[in-house]
């Protein structure tokens, strides 16, 4: 027997010892409101009454009570959790036990969810033998959701009575109606007319539900319209959507909602005072698909009602309390304020009649005055017509300030600086002012004036000290090259001697290597005098910056190797620059010296090169990176480091001889390049120098900057 019909045409012979018409007994059976089913002691079904085919309107049968929760969508009471096959209430009884009011959802793949509470038992015979069970169901559906819906009017009215402020509220209720329905997500979105946008404020998700990629981490913004929420707000009206990931009117997050698995969704507007203008939006979120519920909608349309009249009693104690507030902040402001506040009335014969002042008139008039005495004659005589003035540019309307000198109470004579704002108040034109002191600023003014002048002074006699200073490095320089080279002829012409004694030798080769070292000094201290000076020109052109680097590197291969570092390279196949190559060759030395000479053996050397992203300029760089492995340089040296004479305190330590000149000759090239140059710890140790070259000339219109 695998269908409905077929059991329900063989039910005459189920229980023939009742002793009354199978047919009778059939029909009886039929016609009552609560489900009923039977199966043998195999579990094989041998009755369903009507109402319990038309639950299932299954065309085949399960064979064994394993399918009995799969065909059929039995679900626990949480309308979510399949009932595993042995706790169906069928089962159950056939299984030996007596059941009581078991709450089963059942949703048939073809009709909507319905709530029972089913009692079942086990049938035995007069012998005792379990010849299969019964199961009977009543249907609680309307019950249970009169039920539901009354806790959740419960539930809001408890939150909104705690009164624990517009969010609080706000997520409690939420929290309430989804908790209660058992739906996954509830949000709450405040309008903001005045931008046409609104923000998810509050957010309430199902406990251990992950909905991180429909909610987000952060709040939320739409504009009119957007989104689920801003359509409500623009429409004014709920809407029911039954399955987000279907709905074609373009919401927001359709597929954020299929990938946290949501499906229907409802939001509804929160109007101020109940009545008002839409001031919020109520959103929930199931992850069933739900056709419209008019009870749940008119039920969800209630509580936005009481949350828009609590927003609006909530936002009226708001109002007042900062009003509150902000009069005492003003009033302890004007307290301490040295500023001079005050209100007058603005005559038809353009005088400042007193409405108000504020106590402390002492701060610019020296002592107190009356509030009736009359201000105007504090002025100083030779002012009066710039107040006259200020006065004058109060009656069109506009607002207006001025500075002026008072005589106070007190015979000093002070600088006042006074703004105010006219403003209508029936017939009168009253003005809003504030005066200040002012006479330190125009003291201070003067004097700085005075300390400006010397500054300039000063300045100028700095820069002609630097630029004799300069001068005279370049004039000494200069004036010892000459004697430095006399004396390395007379080295080599000794050196060259057959006839000089070994031991003289020795010092030869010493006063050689001395007044090398201090040749190439005096090299670079003219070099970088002519380089900042601008009295070198730099002879830039298209250069090949590769074969260049190439070359710069096999010359220091050498010494690396006597280091035992590794020295590689990191270059495209043809790279070029607008450089001048005998100077770019020496930037490449100098950097290369650097790396290898303060890198301990067994470190490394890296240079690279590749171009450099497009700037704002619009001239495109190409960016060379020297990396080692070496001492490095403390992190607070490095301001200095291409400062002339400088050496970091690494260097020193380590008794690595240099000059400290390298660097600065460096970084005076580059920039005569129009290029630019840096330093920066290497992660891990050591050092990076980064260089930026322009592959073109650089204009005026657009000089390069680092």
């Amino acid at each position: 027997m695998g269908t409905v019909d077929r059991v329900a045409g063989d039910r005459a012979h189920v229980v023939p010892e009742l002793g009354c018409r199978p047919s009778f007994l059939a029909a009886l059976l039929d016609n009552l409101e609560d489900a009923v089913i039977a199966c043998d002691a195999e579990g094989r079904l041998v009755y369903l009454n009507e109402p319990m085919r038309q639950i299932v309107r299954a065309a085949e049968l399960p064979e064994t009570s394993h399918g009995w929760s799969r065909d059929w969508g039995l679900f626990a009471p949480d309308g979510r959790r399949r009932l595993e096959a042995e706790e169906v209430p069928l089962a159950r009884a056939l299984a030996g036990e007596q059941i009581t009011g078991q709450e089963v959802v059942i949703r048939p793949p073809d009709g909507a969810a319905r709530r029972y509470a089913i009692n079942a038992q086990p049938i035995i015979d007069t012998d005792g033998r379990r010849l299969g069970a019964v199961a009977v169901g009543h249907e609680i559906t309307a019950a249970h959701r009169t039920a539901v819906l009354r806790a959740v009017q419960h539930a809001v009215t408890d939150v909104v009575a705690q009164d624990g402020g517009a969010a609080a509220t706000a997520r409690g209720v939420l929290g309430a109606v989804a908790g209660v329905l058992g739906w996954c997500c509830g949000e709450y979105w405040r309008t903001d007319p005045a931008t046409a946008t609104i923000t998810r404020t509050a957010c309430w998700i199902r406990p251990n539900s992950d909905l991180s990629r429909f909610t987000g981490s952060q709040p939320l913004t739409f504009s009119r319209g957007q989104g689920l929420p801003g359509r409500v707000w623009a429409t004014g009206r709920q809407i029911w959507t039954r399955d987000l990931t279907a709905d074609d009117r373009g919401l927001v997050r359709a597929r954020q909602a299929r990938q946290a698995g949501l499906h229907a969704a409802i939001g509804l507007p929160v109007h101020r005072g109940g009545a008002g203008p839409v001031e919020g939006v109520l959103a929930f979120f199931n992850d069933q698909i739900l056709s419209v519920d008019e009870d749940l909608v008119d039920l969800l349309e209630g509580v936005c009602a009481r949350v828009g009249q609590y927003m609006d009693r909530h936002r009226a104690d708001e109002l007042a309390h900062e009003l509150a507030v902000s009069r005492d902040r003003f009033d302890q402001v004007i307290a301490q304020l040295d500023d001079f506040i005050w209100v007058s009335e603005l005559t038809a014969a353009g005088r400042l009649r007193s409405m108000y002042r504020s106590p402390n008139s002492a701060g610019i008039m020296g002592e107190q005055i009356d509030p009736d005495d009359d201000f105007t004659r504090y002025v100083h005589p030779d002012d009066r017509p710039v107040f006259q003035e200020f006065t004058a540019a109060l009656g069109t309307g506009e607002p207006a300030q001025a500075e002026y000198r008072v005589i106070g109470v007190d015979g000093v004579t002070r600088w006042i600086w006074s703004r105010a704002t006219p403003r209508r108040d029936g017939a009168r034109l009253l003005v809003d002012g504030i005066s200040t002191d002012i006479t330190e600023r125009h003291v201070l003014a003067d004097e700085r004036e005075h300390t400006l002048a010397q500054q300039r002074e000063q300045v100028r006699r700095l820069r002609q000290l630097d630029a004799m200073k300069d001068e005279l490095m370049a004039m000494v320089s200069h004036e010892l090259r000459n004697p430095i080279g006399v004396i390395r002829g007379y080295t080599e012409m000794l050196s060259e001697a057959s006839d000089l004694p070994a031991e003289y030798s020795t010092f030869v080769e010493v006063i050689n290597r001395k007044s090398e070292h201090l040749q190439r000094l005096v090299d670079d201290l003219l070099d970088l005098a002519r380089l900042e000076a601008g009295i070198v020109s730099v002879d830039a052109r298209t250069v090949g910056l590769t074969r260049l680097i190439d070359q710069a590197v096999d010359d220091h291969r050498a010494a690396a190797a006597d280091n035992d570092l590794t020295l590689t390279t990191e270059l495209p196949s043809r790279l070029h620059v607008h450089a001048d190559p005998v100077r770019l060759r020496q930037v490449l030395d100098n950097l290369l010296s650097n790396a290898v000479k303060y890198t301990p053996a067994g470190g490394a050397v890296t240079l690279t090169a590749a171009p450099a992203c497009t700037r704002s300029t619009g001239n495109s760089d190409v960016i060379v990176t020297i990396a080692d492995t070496g001492i490095g340089i403390p992190p607070d040296q490095y301001d200095q480091l291409f400062q002339r004479f400088f050496r970091s305190t690494t260097a020193t330590e380590a008794g690595i001889k240099g000059t400290g000149l390298g660097l600065a000759i460096t970084k005076a090239i580059i920039t005569a390049h129009g290029g630019a140059i840096t330093a920066a710890p290497r992660p891990g140790g050591g050092t990076v120098f980064t260089i930026y070259l322009p592959t073109e000339a650089p204009t005026r219109e657009h000089p390069r900057q680092r």
